[in-house]
């Protein structure tokens, strides 16, 4: 071992970044890289979401549109294929109610559902739903069935 072979460990003389605001000493003082006055020069500064350095937003700027009914109801339209596919699995044999759908995920607890035509249904079955459209009672009717409005 020689002292121009003396290294010091490895790693133990970089560092992870530039340190800033020990001391005027260390030439990084004073306002430490933050600049003079204003917001960003401040302790827990945090820009808002969509702010454009004072210029008129984005969300501000462009005008507002359309109309929302409060009183609207939606309903969860079911067609009656997926009604068959409950008599093909064997789930349902003569009646389909709201808790059989809820049972099996097709609508939620506190929806509305709608029976759509979409489909073919070929079991005879009686339905109940909060409505029907005119193929989808037209088609159970043709089966043997009865769709119940509640």
């Amino acid at each position: 071992m020689n002292l121009n072979s003396l290294k010091p460990a490895e790693g133990s003389t970089t560092r992870a970044g530039k340190i800033v605001g020990r001391g005027q000493g260390t030439g990084k003082g004073g306002t430490a890289t933050r600049g003079h006055k204003g917001a960003k020069s401040r302790s827990g500064y945090s820009k808002k979401i969509g702010f454009e350095g004072g210029q008129m937003p984005l969300q501000r700027r462009v005008p507002k549109f359309g109309f929302t009914n409060i009183n609207r109801k939606d309903y969860a339209g079911i067609n009656l294929d997926k009604l068959q596919l409950l008599v093909d699995n064997g789930t349902v044999k003569d009646t389909v109610n709201l808790d059989v759908l809820i049972e099996n995920r097709f609508v939620g607890k506190n929806d509305l559902v709608k029976i759509l035509g979409g489909g073919e249904l070929k079991a005879s079955l009686k339905i109940s739903a909060h409505k029907f459209s005119a193929t989808a009672k037209a088609a159970i009717e043709a089966a043997g069935g009865e769709a119940i409005s509640l």
